[in-house]
């Protein structure tokens, strides 16, 4: 498997990790489930247009974050994260639109493998991509977590941008200032 294709450096990512956790800790977070696709790749790097189905970055206190979602998602998942195969993690397609099952039951249980079960988990409830069918698998497959709103948790880390993610603006002013002056 080649690297992944990373927009920023390891060590960027790092420290945005690091800011979210300590906004978690603040907040009385154990784990984090992100849904916002623009919360995800600021996290993790992902790059996929896949919100169509259900997927999710999830960010423990310790460790690496953990993306998942659909099967067929993951290689481009492998390709735009800085993390590595095993916190990565693909759904079966056949919890896609699925009236029996719902692919939080697939996370609930690998987050119960992982011993992610307990404590507060904070999820971004007021979300676009976020539905109440997915709260409430959620709820059902982790009994003994407590769940709080952690809507605009990340966002609030995104706000004040790094030299990285400035210079990147500096760039793109620069080409809509040509644009704008042809």
């Amino acid at each position: 498997m080649n690297d992944p294709t990373l927009h920023f450096s390891r060590s960027e990512f790092a420290a945005r990790l690091a800011k979210t956790r300590e906004a978690m800790q603040s907040a009385g977070f154990d784990l984090l489930i992100v849904s916002d696709p623009s919360n995800m790749n600021w996290l993790t790097g992902y790059d996929g247009w896949s919100f169509y189905v259900h997927q999710a970055v999830v960010v423990p206190m310790s460790g690496d974050p953990i993306w998942f979602g659909r099967g067929q998602d993951a290689n481009g998942a492998l390709r735009t994260c800085y993390m590595g195969s095993t916190d990565i993690i693909g759904y079966p397609d056949h919890y896609v639109q699925s009236t029996q099952r719902h692919p939080m039951d697939y996370l609930s249980a690998q987050l119960l493998d992982r011993g992610l079960a307990r404590g507060v988990v904070g999820v971004e409830m007021d979300n676009y991509w976020f539905t109440a069918a997915a709260f409430a698998a959620l709820q059902k497959g982790l009994p003994d977590a407590r769940f709080a709103d952690a809507t605009a948790l990340v966002n609030w880390q995104r706000a004040v941008k790094s030299e990285s993610e400035l210079a990147y603006m500096r760039q793109a002013g620069a080409l809509v200032g040509k644009m704008h002056a042809r």
